[in-house]
């Protein structure tokens, strides 16, 4: 006989949870929750408690699922899934459209969310829900309608409507091209400067290594004045814009910090890294009004 009085996690814990396990990182889950990796911390161990067993494994700088962590995973995922998807029909059923959209941190920061109001302003009766993550999430398991995904044309899956392509290239802050002892009017002259870096260990995302950027500049043995490394692109585009050292900058998170003069182009030459950005939509989600407006917004967006 099933024991009612058994006591449940809250959602809370449970949102903190799926986020830890899926991202292992307190610091990153915290960041997607808007919370402090410490906050995130204390949540995993009140839900440790709850539960009586451990979930995860706290190694130096390194974050795994212990066993019972693993079990519980794909139960807690689905959980919040179905609480989605059941909040989303009620939302539609007062009279709200509620429209759900993945795609990477860096792209909902740099590109999307500034542009957003335009879309909300638009059409005020829908509600959106961004899903910033690093993780190729499942539409249809994950209760999701929009992808908003990055990669080459083959990956990007039949049917996804393509938005524009990307180019890297080097940017700084202008007060960088202010200063006579330190130059920077040619690619040799970045040995003046501190790089900044996309943290990639595994060498899973080589465009957007200066490694790859020096190569092709036939300057692979160029050894900087520093190096600063970064998780996140975003962090990336702020460290640039307030003058810490020269990124790799990306057509086109960078058009707006670009067009309000927040960084500038030293050098004229680009590389093409035959990659995209493309919209993706659930199946679950064809043919609904909202999901064809937001589509059709962004491929306006894109234009611009």
């Amino acid at each position: 006989m099933r024991n009612e009085n058994v006591r449940l996690p809250s959602l809370d814990l449970l949102r903190g949870f799926e986020a830890a396990a899926r991202l292992l990182s307190f610091t990153r889950a915290g960041g997607e929750l808007h919370l402090t990796q410490s906050a995130v911390s204390r949540q995993m161990q009140e839900l440790e408690g709850q539960l009586g067993v451990k979930l995860f494994e706290r190694r130096h700088r390194a974050l795994a699922l212990t066993d019972a962590g693993q079990q519980f995973y794909p139960a807690a995922a689905q959980v919040l899934a179905t609480m989605r998807a059941a909040t989303d029909r009620l939302r539609a059923q007062s009279g709200r459209n509620a429209l759900s959209v993945t795609t990477t941190a860096s792209f909902a920061a740099l590109w999307l969310i500034p542009r957003l109001a335009g879309f909300t302003k638009a059409h005020p009766g829908v509600d959106v829900r961004i899903s910033a993550d690093t993780r190729v999430q499942d539409l249809e398991r994950d209760g999701l309608d929009v992808a908003i995904r990055h990669g080459p044309p083959q990956l990007a899956g039949e049917g996804a409507v393509r938005l524009f392509g990307e180019r890297v290239f080097p940017v700084c802050s202008p007060r960088l091209l202010k200063d006579a002892k330190r130059p920077l009017k040619e690619p040799a002259d970045l040995r003046h400067h501190v790089l900044l870096q996309y943290d990639d260990p595994d060498a899973r995302h080589p465009w957007l290594h200066w490694r790859t950027w020096l190569e092709v500049e036939r300057l692979a043995d160029l050894k900087p004045a520093g190096r600063l490394s970064f998780s996140g692109y975003e962090q990336i585009s702020a460290a640039a814009i307030a003058g810490h050292g020269v990124a790799l900058g990306r057509s086109p998170l960078m058009k707006g910090s670009l067009a309000s003069g927040e960084l500038v182009a030293p050098f004229k030459r680009t590389a093409d890294p035959a990659r995209g950005y493309f919209a993706v939509v659930s199946r679950n989600a064809a043919g609904r009004a909202e999901v064809d407006d937001f589509v059709a917004w962004l491929r306006e967006e894109a234009k611009r």
